[in-house]
């Protein structure tokens, strides 16, 4: 008698920490390479629950019981490829002693509405660790954002923006006639080289150009 053997997939790996202004809290999931249609997230009057189904990995659910209310409605989420932020807008501009807990009154400190918005750097609030030096964490999620290197055809739109964009009034108007006069098959930053003859079409090798009946 045979029996089924089922193989577990590996738990998703992700870390998070939170920080706070006077009107909003923020929670930092770190996690890469999420896509919009794999996470779901769900706001709560005290809960936010997380849901993130990734073919490779078993399906992860994380609730977050919040020690303060917060307002679903005005609460929302951003995806980058190297991380999920969560933004949870406070019912009162009161400090939260820590992310999750029992909802309470006993805690409530209000914050000094000066100055937050002078701030160039989220506050050193007291949260889950205390003494957490904010602007460390903030370094740690810039640093890991630009070692997402991007490949293929987003690697190479990302070079021509950036050509572009520092390239001189001849050099832009030098790749829009050539690209435009190819088709999109030739991308020239020589100004001289373009300018007294039409760019010809260059299909890539083994490619034939046609173009489309009107």
């Amino acid at each position: 008698m045979s029996e089924e053997v089922t193989k577990s997939k590996p738990e998703l790996p992700f870390k998070h920490d939170w920080y706070q202004t006077d009107s909003a809290v923020v929670i930092t999931i770190l996690v890469k390479n999420i896509k919009e249609d794999q996470l779901k997230v769900d706001f709560k009057n005290t809960q936010v629950q997380v849901h993130i189904i990734v073919p490779e990995y078993e399906e992860c659910h994380k609730s977050y019981n919040l020690s303060h209310k917060i307002v679903p409605e005005q609460s929302t989420y951003k995806l980058t490829p190297s991380k999920i932020e969560i933004k949870l807008n406070k019912v009162d501009g009161i400090r939260w002693d820590k992310l999750e807990g029992t909802v309470t009154e006993e805690t409530i400190k209000i914050i000094p509405q000066a100055s937050n918005s002078e701030l160039g750097h989220p506050p050193s609030y007291p949260t889950s660790k205390k003494g957490k030096d904010w602007n460390q964490v903030e370094k740690e999620i810039k640093k890991q954002e630009e070692e997402e290197k991007p490949e293929g055809e987003e690697a190479l739109n990302k070079l021509f923006q950036e050509i572009y964009g520092k390239g001189s009034d001849e050099v832009r108007k030098a790749m829009n006639k050539s690209f435009m006069e190819s088709g999109g098959t030739v991308l020239s930053t020589n100004w001289k080289e373009v300018a007294e003859k039409k760019v010809e079409v260059k299909p890539p090798d083994g490619m034939e150009f046609k173009k489309w009946d009107s």
